[in-house]
C-alpha cells in the first residue's frame, strides 16, 4: 500500500458500508419485484442479469430497466409504489449475504472497529431488513436514504453515521459499489473503497471514481486494513 494511503487507513477507527451491491445481494429480489409488473401487463420476463446492474438505484434503476421509464413520467409515481409493495413482499427471500462479509464483519468486530451501514434504501425497506439478517446485530450505525434531508452523493448520511458512532469522519472509511459512494465518502473526508464485486450502477470504469481503494471481495478489506 502506497504511504500516503497507509497513513489514511492507519487510524481507521470504524468502517461504514453501503447496503445493497456491498453487503448483501439484493438483487434477485429487487428484479423480481420489478420483473412480476412486466409479467402483470403481459410483458415477458426479463432475466436477473437484465436487472442486477443497477440493483443499487433502487426503483428509478429498477423502473428504468423494465419500462424504460423515467421518473418524469406522470405514472411513476404510481409504478414505484407498485414496485415498493412487491418488494416488500419478497425481500428476503432470495437476498444473500456477499461471501466473506460475515468473516469480514467478526474480524472488524474483533479487532475493537465500530462498523455501522449507510444506504439510500429507504427506512421502509432497511429497517425491517436489517432486522431480519443476524449480521447487522453488531452494527453501530444504521443509517437510510431517508434518515437526514440528504442522501448520497450529498456526504451529510455519512457524518450522521460518524456523529452516532462518536468518531471523528476522517477516522472512518466508506465501502460501496457505485461512483456515488466513492463520492460521499470522498466529500466527508472518509478514506474510501470501491468493492468491484458489486452492481457498479452506470458508471462502470471504477478508475474514474477516484477512490482510495479497490476491493475484489470483502475479506481484501481486511487485508488492506492490517496492512496499513
Amino acid at each position: 500500500m502506497p504511504k500516503g494511503l497507509k497513513s489514511m487507513f492507519k487510524n481507521v477507527k470504524a468502517v461504514l458500508f453501503d447496503l445493497d451491491g456491498t453487503l448483501i445481494d439484493s438483487a434477485p429480489d429487487l428484479g423480481a419485484a420489478v420483473d412480476k409488473m412486466r409479467m402483470a401487463r403481459g410483458l415477458p420476463s426479463l432475466p436477473l442479469e437484465h436487472y442486477r446492474p443497477m440493483a443499487g438505484a433502487g426503483a428509478r434503476g429498477m423502473i428504468g430497466l423494465a419500462f424504460g421509464m423515467t421518473p418524469e413520467h406522470p405514472d411513476f409515481e404510481a409504478m414505484k409504489e407498485e414496485f415498493f409493495v412487491n418488494y416488500e413482499n419478497c425481500m428476503t427471500e432470495r437476498t444473500r449475504i456477499f461471501d466473506g462479509v460475515v468473516d469480514m464483519v467478526n474480524a472488524l468486530v474483533a479487532q475493537g472497529l465500530a462498523w455501522g451501514v449507510v444506504t439510500n434504501k429507504s427506512s421502509r425497506f432497511t429497517d425491517p431488513l436489517t432486522a431480519a439478517m443476524p449480521l447487522f446485530a453488531t452494527a453501530r450505525a444504521i443509517v437510510s436514504g431517508n434518515t437526514t434531508p440528504h442522501a448520497k452523493p450529498h456526504p451529510e448520511p455519512l457524518f450522521e453515521a460518524a456523529r452516532r458512532l462518536s468518531i471523528d469522519p476522517a477516522r472512518c472509511v466508506y465501502v460501496g459499489d457505485d461512483e456515488r459512494d466513492i463520492v460521499a465518502g470522498l466529500a466527508a473526508g472518509m478514506g474510501t473503497v470501491a468493492a468491484t464485486y458489486g452492481y457498479l450502477g452506470a458508471q462502470t470504469d471504477i478508475s474514474r471514481w477516484n477512490a482510495h481503494l479497490h476491493i475484489d471481495s470483502p475479506l481484501d478489506l481486511l487485508k488492506s486494513l492490517n496492512q496499513a
